[in-house]
């Protein structure tokens, strides 16, 4: 699963915590995420900047939702779990065996194979211990550092029951519509942000209000 796809079925309260923690302790992530993605979606950052907080929060969740998100998504996840989710990165590389710097950032390379018995028994404990949407995401996000991931991980995301991330994604979701034609977006009446990606669901503009 990608990172666009992970925002589009994380529970919107683990998205919420992401943001309003970044914005309490460290406002030029928050800021410098803002300001990537208005720009992918072709809007200047102030004109998201000047709506509440809240609706700063949902705008971003939703465009982190399309496809060409991935990499800003993907930062922000790998951002928010070293610097906030310690003792859920610590728990997971200690139990598998993964060398790390005491905060549970891997240090050298990431094992070739993974056993599964002691991966079950790590992922029981992380269940048991943390909020199992937290986990689930991270389960996810540590199977995108590996080129094809893992399999044994990946059987486990697939199968295990307790591997929910929040509201699934409805059938509309799932898919998106193809990109328009190179330069469609210069035609005229079309406004600055351009049409949304998602099918059936239309971007918001500068001019919308």
């Amino acid at each position: 699963m990608k990172p666009h796809e992970l925002f589009k079925q994380v529970d919107p309260v683990i998205v919420t915590e992401l943001f309003t923690t970044f914005r309490d302790e460290d406002r030029e992530v928050y800021k410098s995420a803002l300001a990537s993605l208005a720009q992918s979606r072709k809007l200047r950052p102030v004109f998201i900047q000047k709506k509440p907080v809240v609706e700063q929060i949902a705008w971003m969740h939703k465009t982190l939702g399309l496809r060409g998100s991935d990499t800003v998504g993907e930062h922000l996840l790998q951002v928010w779990f070293m610097k906030f989710q310690q003792p859920l990165l610590i728990r997971f590389c200690d139990g598998m065996g993964i060398d790390h710097n005491g905060e549970g950032s891997v240090e050298g390379e990431l094992p070739a194979e993974m056993d599964p018995a002691r991966l079950k028994e790590t992922v029981d404990g992380l269940y048991a211990d943390f909020n199992p949407r937290i986990v689930s995401l991270y389960l996810y996000l540590f199977n995108l550092q590996r080129a094809g991931g893992w399999d044994v991980l990946a059987e486990m995301l697939a199968s295990d029951k307790r591997v929910i991330l929040g509201s699934e994604a409805d059938s509309s979701s799932k898919s998106e519509e193809p990109s328009a034609p190179e330069g469609a977006e210069e035609s005229k009446g079309l406004k600055e942000a351009g049409e949304s990606e998602e099918a059936g669901e239309p971007e918001e503009t500068e001019n919308s209000k």
